[in-house]
């Protein structure tokens, strides 16, 4: 590692530090090796974008670190390059270090470009020399630093050295000595356009470029986080200058700024083609193939499904359901609560003894065992004597019976959301993740998005939606969340319309699999078919109903990579943590739900009300009403007492297809209502929930009237 400083060194140790880069260049990496503690993710203000930022000692001092959402441009096209800009402007002066991928140094070079007409103290850390050095590439790192004026230093950010060199490039950051020169018409309506907006202080100049350049949001957000006694001057001065201008500069602008990046990397930039092609070529290449690309795909889901829908579903699932959980943790917990809870039980009121050769007092404790007591006025034993006294005893024993229910009942937090949270999709989500962080490091991901293309522009999406809806199949509430990378509000609509609706988790995946056993192979055609079919129907149509513009399909292609196995360690572990703190939670709030309906006889009022749709119109016995019932709660337990059904012989394979059918299309659980009430709000939670469920009991029947019908061997 070396380290090349520029023509100033920074005095002080800044108090906040700004990350910014390009997509996949390694900005995460260096934030952690900088902090590696004290890890604070929240959402940016109004958006669903998440900002990671945390302490660190640079130079001997505490500073905030701040990892902002990968950007191409200052220029906003997605939610995440807004955001971006905004961290930037809210922290005028703040000192910025950029992350680079030193292989495609053009491209960084542009978003530099743009970072120096802020003038704050800029630093640059070209990352991923490895990779550089293996494809020839060769960078005159000191000329282009005394060209830049900044400090640049090379890095590889998992190899040791990788934390001190960036630390040192931090600390020196300077303001640019180099800015793009524009033609003299342009810089004139730039000096014009900066003089007007100089209420924004040192920023003024870059807002001017930003609002000539065609940036239509820039003038709200900026308004936004200024004093309410200066809002209206800027605003005012913002429409003037769109009014003198308009957009006619933007070409102009971005010409100058390619200029600026090809005279930089003039005799300082060289690659060498290689000489033949890697392993990573060649599989980058099979990856892209309409044929190889395919198989590639196949064997890739086969391995997942082997390693997530059976030794994870399978073999982890029942080691802590029916080991960890069904003989240690669920015994020991329903042992301590009997233990508090003594008169839970119901011969518990047959062990109460009363003295009533006690004396009167104005107020007599009854002990109730284990230290509980309840205090029973005088008037009560002299009213009614000792049944007063076993009355009063009574109501402690229900509600004593309550708390005992509510944590280990049938539907108790411990024996139930714990054990469901932990015990059965925990070791799903644990091997799913590890296969999503393997194929993520990789650099596979990417690719599948450019395959699958074409396919998801029918649903009015484009490839990124692969990534959520893959990650839809490990657990369909934490993908909705994910959905949060798409561009545009129509379609993170149509993408958590579609994980509700037709992904089905791991978990219940490995159920219906299962369940493939009691049907043809006509039968697991009809069910796979029928499934593309209307994921790809429903999208059409939802791109029609809701409102929004179709998104760029811009996805940075990295190179394929060996995964390095403390990256996905690292990777698994925190997605891990964010399951045990958002979803687990929610878990536990729908098992309350469930609680109260129990105890207000409201699952009895659902049975019968769901009877007559799942006998008539379904063509199922009147049993597997409740396997929908729990469905709501828990999708693949809901699978599972249908599966249960089926291997005792009481669904035909007709039956057990529509069962199929239905439990796929179902809403997934409660847990990923609350997700999406959480992401879009209550009002779209309600009309996709009020759309799916009369939707796949409507499937269903259909689909049972239609194999009669056509007497189909299923």
């Amino acid at each position: 590692m070396r380290a090349t400083g520029g023509a100033k060194q920074a005095a002080t140790t800044p108090e906040t530090l700004l990350l910014v880069g390009n997509p996949n260049v390694g900005k995460s990496v260096v934030f952690g090796l900088l902090t590696g503690r004290y890890v604070h993710v929240s959402n940016y203000p109004g958006t669903t974008i998440e900002v990671t930022r945390s302490g660190a000692r640079l130079a001997g001092s505490e500073v905030s670190v701040v990892d902002t959402p990968g950007v191409n441009r200052l220029t906003p096209r997605s939610e995440d390059e807004r955001v971006t800009r905004n961290l930037i402007l809210e922290s005028p002066g703040c000192p910025i270090l950029q992350i680079a991928d030193a292989k495609n140094l053009p491209r960084a070079l542009l978003l530099t470009s743009e970072l120096a007409e802020l003038g704050a103290p800029l630093a640059l850390a070209l990352n991923m020399q490895d990779e550089a050095r293996a494809r020839g590439v060769q960078i005159n790192v000191a000329e282009l630093a005394a060209r830049l004026g900044i400090p640049i230093v090379e890095t590889v950010a998992i190899e040791a050295g990788a934390r001190e060199a960036t630390e040192r490039a931090a600390v020196a950051a300077t303001p640019p000595s180099s800015l793009p020169s524009y033609p003299a018409e342009v810089e004139a309506a730039i000096a014009e356009a900066t003089f007007r907006l100089a209420v924004v202080g040192m920023t003024a100049r870059f807002v001017a470029i930003q609002l000539l350049s065609g940036d239509g949001s820039i003038a709200d957000d900026v308004a936004s986080a200024l004093a309410p006694e200066i809002r209206p001057t800027f605003l005012r001065a913002a429409t003037e200058v769109r009014t003198a201008y308009g957009e006619g500069y933007a070409l102009a602008i971005s010409a100058a700024r390619h200029r600026w990046v090809d005279g930089h990397l003039a005799g300082n930039y060289h690659t060498q083609p290689e000489e033949r092609a890697s392993w990573s070529g060649q599989i980058s290449r099979w990856a892209l193939h309409p044929l190889r690309g395919a198989l590639l795909l196949g064997s890739l889901l086969y391995a997942t499904l082997w390693f997530v829908g059976l030794f994870g579903a399978g073999t982890l699932v029942d080691l802590m359901e029916n080991g960890v959980f069904g003989q240690v943790v669920n015994p020991a917990a329903i042992r301590l609560i009997d233990a508090v809870f003594p008169f839970a039980h119901e011969h518990a009121q047959e062990t109460i003894r009363i003295d009533l050769e006690l004396p009167l007092t104005p107020a007599h404790s009854l002990p109730l065992g284990l230290g509980w007591e309840r205090t029973v006025p005088s008037t009560a034993y002299e009213a009614a004597g000792a049944a007063g006294a076993v009355v009063a005893a009574s109501t402690w024993t229900q509600v004593a019976r309550f708390i005992h229910d509510f944590l280990v009942g049938p539907y108790g937090i411990l024996t139930m959301a714990v054990s469901y949270g932990i015990a059965i999709v925990l070791p799903i989500v644990l091997t799913f993740f590890l296969v999503f962080s393997f194929l993520e490091d990789s650099g596979y991901l990417p690719r599948l998005a450019v395959m699958l293309h074409r396919v998801f522009r029918m649903m009015g999406l484009n490839g990124k939606a692969v990534l959520p809806m893959v990650l839809g199949l490990g657990c369909d509430t934490m993908a909705t969340m994910t959905a949060r990378i798409l561009e545009t509000r129509q379609q993170r609509l149509i993408v958590t319309l579609l994980l509700a609706l037709a992904v089905p988790c791991s978990a219940q995946l490995g159920v219906l699999l299962a369940m493939m056993a009691s049907i043809s192979f006509l039968g697991a055609a009809i069910w796979v078919g029928l499934m593309i079919a209307i994921m790809i129907s429903v999208g059409f149509l939802a791109s029609k109903i809701f409102p929004g513009e179709r998104g760029d399909f811009l996805l940075e292609i990295p190179p394929i990579r060996r995964p390095v196995f403390g990256n996905i360690v690292v990777k698994t572990s925190a997605r891990l943590e964010w399951y045990l703190k958002e979803v687990v939670p929610l878990f536990i709030l729908g098992t309350i739900l469930l609680f109260v309906l129990d105890r207000t006889h409201g699952l009895a009022l659902l049975r019968d009300l769901a009877s007559p749709v799942v006998v008539r119109w379904l063509g199922l016995p009147i049993e597997t009403t409740d396997a929908f019932i729990v469905g709501f709660l828990r999708r693949d337990y809901g699978a599972v007492l249908l599966l249960q059904a089926g291997t005792a012989a009481t669904l035909t394979a007709a039956q057990v297809l529509v069962c199929m059918v239905v439990i796929t299309l179902f809403v997934p659980c409660v847990a990923n209502v609350f997700m999406i009430a959480k992401e879009h709000g209550w009002k779209t939670a309600v009309a996709m929930t009020g759309f799916i469920f009369p939707f796949a009991f409507f499937v269903g029947g259909c689909l049972r009237f239609a194999i009669q019908a056509l007497r189909l061997p299923v």
